[in-house]
């Protein structure tokens, strides 16, 4: 085996600049992959984690006949005395945070333009609410505030408003009536998700049940956990007749299904991208198959067995192809790494269904690297014995003459 390593490094080198070539060909490939695997997970892993931060939570408990897309105001689709029921749960060992919000629909008026988006009734003083005090230019709510409000970035620039400037809310209420009131912007928050930033107005959780008349009521109850692994235990032990309890893979469904997607599609476009660098690998073979005729006649000749020259030269694939994977980590990490820190920025790209950020950063696994790394390999290898099974299926005497009968 060690004259065969001897044998192929030694054939390796008297092309160096194509061998090079085409372990750099393999490498650039494999770094594009990585690059890519990384940009997917880290988009949808976003996306996600947008989701269940400013909007899902972990877990909710909800009326058993609350629908999200009607934001019923009925009581009898709204959670009953709600701060009562999140002490109780607050209690549970896996809970980081629980807090009441309410959701009614409404629209935003500003001179002679006006804009629909949700109204958010949230409790000032809970943690949950951190997503918006992150960035936020102004004064964060009060709880017993009856004026203020606070509204996303996108939103402010599509109505052209800032802190301090007022804006006229219409608010769905409780008996299907609208409530009309003059608020005042506290101030500006910026969750770098345009998708949510432009139609959502966060007011007190007291504010918002007096406008609604939804008295002692609340929408949800939002609940965030010390560990995302615990959902379905404390969904479990949260079950009950009285109330309707989602988890996070539940009401995040479409971002789910999305993720699945592109990792189907991104698995076949990995294929595709290794088996176009892999053809330059099988050229490189080839080119030294018939640039060494002569040779592999002589070595048959001299009593070199087919399957030991077929040997030789998948191990001479097998040193480009590793050359290439080192290549291919080295330039992936950092291009990755590069990616992680700064991002690529997207602005808002209108997704509907997905709290898509406005900038992406990568995020590449243990797992992806590894299979992408034992892909790249594997593919590699099998085109290499197009060239290896040529080689030694040469006739001897044909060999000697230059592979000419």
């Amino acid at each position: 085996m060690k004259q065969l390593l001897t044998m192929a490094l030694r054939d390796l080198g008297r092309n160096r600049r194509r061998s090079l070539f085409s372990a750099l060909a393999l490498g650039i490939g494999l770094a594009l992959l990585l690059l890519m695997a990384g940009v997917v997970n880290g988009e949808m892993e976003g996306a996600l984690n947008s989701a269940i931060t400013l909007q899902s939570g972990h877990l909710q408990v909800r009326s058993k006949t609350y629908t999200e897309d009607k934001t019923s105001l009925a009581f009898e689709d709204l959670v009953e005395n709600p701060g009562d029921l999140a002490a109780r749960i607050g209690q549970l060992p896996p809970v980081a945070v629980v807090t009441p919000r309410l959701f009614a629909s409404g629209i935003a008026a500003v001179g002679d333009r006006s804009v629909g988006l949700r109204i958010v009734g949230i409790d000032p003083a809970s943690p949950a609410n951190d997503p918006f005090r992150k960035g936020l230019v102004g004064a964060f709510l009060a709880p017993d505030d009856r004026e203020g409000v606070l509204i996303g970035q996108t939103l402010a620039d599509k109505i052209a408003l800032k802190t301090g400037d007022s804006l006229t809310l219409l608010v769905n209420t409780s008996n299907g009536d609208v409530d009309q009131q003059a608020f005042v912007i506290r101030g500006v928050f910026n969750t770098n998700t345009p998708g949510f930033d432009e139609n959502t107005v966060l007011m007190p959780l007291a504010k918002a049940q007096a406008i609604t008349r939804a008295d002692n009521h609340a929408s949800i109850l939002f609940i965030l956990l010390k560990d995302k692994e615990q959902t379905g235990a404390v969904a479990a032990a949260l079950t009950s007749n009285q109330y309707d309890v989602k988890t996070w893979l539940q009401l995040n469904d479409v971002a789910v299904q999305t993720e699945q997607l592109a990792n189907g599609f991104m698995y076949v476009l990995y294929l595709i991208v290794l088996a176009i660098t892999a053809t330059v690998i099988v050229n490189t073979l080839v080119m030294a198959v018939f640039e060494r005729t002569r040779e592999i006649g002589v070595l048959s000749a001299i009593g070199m067995r087919s399957s030991r020259i077929m040997t030789m030269f998948l191990v001479e694939s097998g040193f480009l192809t590793i050359g290439g994977i080192v290549i291919g980590l080295v330039l992936g990490g950092l291009m990755v790494l590069w990616a992680t820190v700064f991002g690529f920025h997207i602005g808002n790209i209108g997704a509907t269904g997905l709290l898509i950020s406005d900038t992406i950063h990568a995020h590449l696994t243990l797992s992806d690297t590894v299979m992408l790394t034992a892909l790249t390999l594997i593919i590699s290898l099998i085109a290499s014995l197009y060239p290896a099974t040529l080689a030694s299926r040469m006739e001897p005497v044909e060999a000697l003459h230059g592979g000419r009968g």
